[in-house]
């Protein structure tokens, strides 16, 4: 946020400071670090993370914690930049004195100014002197700005941002102040990512849940069900299906799993899925609307993998074109025959192969069959290899009305036990032909 000169505290200086504070983090007691004078200072600086801040969200919270760190260590101004995800960025998230930092957007680049040379060597940085001179940020100086100190907010080894004060007058911060800032800065880096990873999985909950199908269609000759049940016990996953039908008729069916979890993982899920709509609507088949979203994946969505397929039927929808990027190939239960697997050639998932070319397999659809798209998370377990997990689907799937297809492969496959990875499940069933 400011030029470096000026600066009063070297990197070397600074990290030896680190490692003194670093002992808190374990069975030493921080008020051994700082004079007797400054534990008032120290117990108040520790409560900023107390019970009573509980209910507050992710910005009010870091809005109340600048204020109590303000009064701990007698500063005029604090603020709280924080790392953009993806870039090498910090950006102003809040501020008390410095409100114009956020209300502007001030962003700075890691390793430029005085916020950027604490993110870059992830150490305390003191500046005796704010001005034109000494920092690139016009805000600071304009603001009366004498002096600041700042720290970095860090979670194990991994950068969250920049914590830092200042001053309206020339009163130098002291080595009890960079300690107390170090340890506040344990205790707020800490407290945040609790609180941000809270929220995010409320969102991508949230998200998750409102991009699945609000209805499945309602064709004539054709019965639909689906499950969808997210993981138990692990973070938010890319999981979908989608089913809907075009203006001529046809009939899409789909399942797909984005590699990773979070919030993150949830709206790249979104994006895929509104881009393969998008694309469905051009009148191709599955194979090349693969093609096209997997091209859209390449040059926007980065280093992202997902694995689908998609079956796609037109009017009488008596057979299904089906094309599989990286998917588990779907189950096909005929009258009167065993469930099987649908021969489908998979290609690799979308975004890890450039311009992969798509195949698609022609699976008739006989009156009374059932066919069942699902995600790995219904089929593959820790403690065995997915073939059994696949197994016991194909077992278990049958030529009924599509809710009890659905309700006993859910019972027999998951059953009492836990998931651990989201479970889609969708099925469509082709009405028997009536008895003459």
């Amino acid at each position: 946020m400011s030029g470096v000169g000026g600066a009063r505290r070297s990197q070397g200086d600074a990290s030896q400071t680190n490692g003194d504070a670093s002992q808190t983090n374990g069975d030493a007691d921080p008020a051994l670090i700082v004079n007797s004078g400054a534990n008032e200072r120290l117990t108040n600086l520790l409560a900023v993370t107390d019970a009573a801040l509980g209910d507050l969200t992710v910005d009010d919270y870091l809005v109340e914690i600048l204020d109590r760190v303000r009064t701990a260590v007698n500063a005029d101004t604090a603020a709280v930049l924080l790392r953009e995800p993806g870039s090498d960025e910090l950006v102003a998230r809040a501020a008390w004195g410095l409100e114009d930092e956020v209300r502007q957007g001030v962003r700075i680049p890691i390793g430029t100014g005085f916020a950027g040379r604490i993110a870059a060597t992830r150490a305390p940085v003191v500046l005796d002197r704010v001005g034109p001179e000494t920092v690139t940020n016009p805000i600071l100086w304009e603001s009366g700005v004498k002096v600041m100190l700042g720290v970095p907010l860090l979670a194990s080894d991994r950068l969250l941002g920049v914590l830092h004060v200042g001053r309206l007058v020339e009163d130098e911060f002291t080595d009890d102040d960079v300690v107390l800032m170090q340890i506040v800065a344990d205790r707020v880096a800490g407290a945040f990512q609790r609180r941000q990873l809270a929220a995010e999985a409320t969102a991508a909950r949230l998200l998750e849940r409102g991009l699945q199908p609000s209805r499945l269609p309602r064709l004539s000759g054709l019965q639909f069900a689906s499950r969808y049940v997210p993981a138990e016990r692990r973070g938010i996953g890319g999981d979908w299906y989608d089913c809907f039908t075009l203006p001529d008729g046809r009939l899409w069916l789909v399942t797909g799993d984005v590699a990773g979890h979070g919030l993150s993982a949830a709206v790249v899920m979104g994006r895929v899925k509104s881009a393969l709509r998008s694309y469905a609507l051009l009148g191709d088949g599955p194979a090349r609307t693969l093609e096209r979203t997997d091209r859209k994946l390449q040059h926007f969505e980065i280093g992202t993998m997902v694995t689908v397929i998609c079956a796609v039927a037109e009017p009488p929808y008596d057979a299904f074109a089906i094309s599989s990027a990286g998917h588990l190939p779907p189950v096909l239960a005929e009258p009167g025959q065993p469930g099987r697997l649908v021969d489908v050639a998979t290609t690799p998932p979308l975004g890890l192969i450039p311009d992969v070319a798509r195949e698609e397999q022609r699976v008739e659809f006989l009156p009374g069959a059932v066919l069942l798209l699902f995600t790995d998370g219904l089929v593959e377990r820790r403690d065995e290899d997915i073939t059994e997990g696949l197994e016991r689907l194909r077992k278990t799937a049958d030529a009924d009305r599509p809710e009890a297809v659905c309700q006993r492969v859910m019972h027999e496959l998951i059953g009492r036990k836990p998931t651990t990875d989201d479970v889609a499940l969708l099925a469509v069933r082709r009405l028997p032909e009536p008895a003459t």
